[in-house]
């Protein structure tokens, strides 16, 4: 593992880079879109109208996914919240540099995105973007790493994984906006509403990149009274509360589309909207009709709501059925920016815009790929090979077929197997051993790095 001092070299030199980006785009600024990239924390694939949900009204996000394209097979490359957000800011599956796992208690200084990676936020900023975060940062507690100095102009939200939605909750983590604590009185996701909106009026005259990763529908398990008493037919207390929690965050994702449009600027603006992970049962969610939830390699673990808006560019109204991933998004909104996808490290994302607008008919990938730890999948076409926690052997599905996971074909197909298993192979020998692993993973330094690296 590299020390702290050679990633703060690697990242002044990144900096350089950046600058040629900045002076290469200058000229051509005012014309760029508007990049909004909206995640909802552990959401369940099934609660949403748009996915066949029934109880819980999520009329904002089913719009936005029906005005724009849905990917059926929307993946993202971790099972759980940091390791999600890693692949996301640099359009590289994580375990490329050690960000396999949530840090758990660790707060030190060798916890966060690699400061020799280059993030999206940095990317756009160099190219002349005003950027702005709200909400769940998740990567980092010390100052390298805090999102001010990974490429956001302006941040308002927390540090860790969890936080209380209620002000005075006794929270670990403080809401900051920038570098600063700052007390918030109010609902936390309707003060991340409030804050991006604000965000989008002050910044409606220029390129922006705004960046709101809700903390909703992320435990504790916190609801509006209001909300609990609109949802009081539902029995069972923990969905209850649930229902409140993503219908506050339908809300805000409504009054941030809201905004767009009445500063005419939805024309011009990419919205894009997925989850981190599956639903947990810990938090009242569903992932039906997927097998498996949060933190595990099967479907309910790793298939998120995945939904990309652009009016006049990608088509309204459509499904896309083909296997797409959360580092595609890095790649795909360059591309919208005008700025180039390059840099040292080759990205594993690819710009879907071809393909969402259907001039590109082929596959965006060849496979994609899954390592948790013991846990591991691998998706080819419609077939998938996955290991979850207490497997000896893998197991395969068609998902075309079985999207539920329920009839394992690896006796039937043991060629298949084989094959697939070659191809994960291949990839994970360009893996490197995770940098921490905390909670029940922790193991000894030697142990974790024979496991990850066989």
């Amino acid at each position: 593992m590299k020390s702290l001092r050679s990633q703060l070299v690697a990242a002044v030199a990144l900096h350089a880079a950046l600058s040629v980006i900045g002076a290469i785009h200058a000229a051509d600024r005012p014309s760029r879109p508007n990049i909004v990239l909206i995640v909802a924390d552990d959401l369940g694939y099934g609660d949403l109208g748009v996915h066949g949900g029934k109880d819980i009204p999520t009329p904002h996000i089913d719009a936005l996914a029906r005005s724009g394209v849905r990917c059926s097979s929307g993946y993202v490359s971790g099972p759980y919240c940091s390791p999600t957000r890693a692949g996301l800011m640099t359009g590289r599956y994580q375990q490329r540099f050690g960000h396999e796992f949530n840090p758990g208690n660790n707060r030190g200084e060798d916890f966060g995105l690699s400061l020799e990676e280059l993030t999206l936020p940095a990317r756009l900023k160099a190219a002349g973007y005003s950027t702005g975060m709200v909400g769940k940062w998740h990567l980092g507690f010390t100052r390298p790493y805090l999102p001010t100095q990974r490429g956001f102009d302006e941040f308002f939200g927390f540090l860790g994984g969890a936080h209380s939605y209620f002000p005075g909750a006794g929270n670990a983590d403080a809401i900051y906006r920038g570098t600063k604590p700052v007390e918030e009185p109010s609902y936390l996701t309707d003060a991340f509403a409030r804050e991006a909106v604000d965000y989008i009026d002050r910044h409606k005259a220029e390129p922006f990149f705004l960046y709101l990763p809700f903390n909703a529908v992320h435990n504790p398990q916190h609801a509006p009274q209001e909300l609990l008493e609109k949802f009081s037919s539902i029995q069972d207390e923990r969905r209850r509360t649930y229902a409140g929690m993503l219908s506050s965050l339908d809300s805000a994702v409504g009054q941030v589309l809201g905004k767009l449009a009445a500063e005419k600027l939805e024309e011009n603006t990419l919205v894009v909207f997925i989850s981190d992970n599956g639903g947990p049962p810990t938090n009242g969610s569903t992932n039906t009709p997927l097998n498996g939830q949060k933190a595990t390699t099967w479907e309910g673990g790793i298939r998120v709501p995945y939904f990309v808006k652009w009016p006049g560019k990608v088509p309204a109204g459509t499904v896309y059925e083909q296997p797409v991933i959360q580092l595609d998004i890095l790649p795909t909104v360059l591309a919208a920016a005008g700025v180039p996808a390059d840099g040292k490290a080759p990205l594993d994302g690819v710009n879907l815009l071809p393909y969402l607008a259907g001039e590109n008919q082929a596959a965006p990938h060849a496979a994609l790929f899954w390592r948790f730890g013991e846990q591991t999948a691998i998706r080819e076409g419609d077939w998938k090979l996955v290991k979850v926690r207490g497997d000896t052997q893998p197991r395969l599905y068609n998902l075309a077929a079985d999207i539920g996971e329920t009839k394992d074909l690896a006796a039937a197909e043991p060629e298949r197997v084989k094959a697939l298993q070659a191809v994960w192979d291949d990839w994970n020998a360009t893996l490197v051993a995770p940098k921490w692993v905390p909670g029940p993973q922790q193991q000894n330094r030697k142990t974790k790095k024979a496991a990850a690296l066989q």
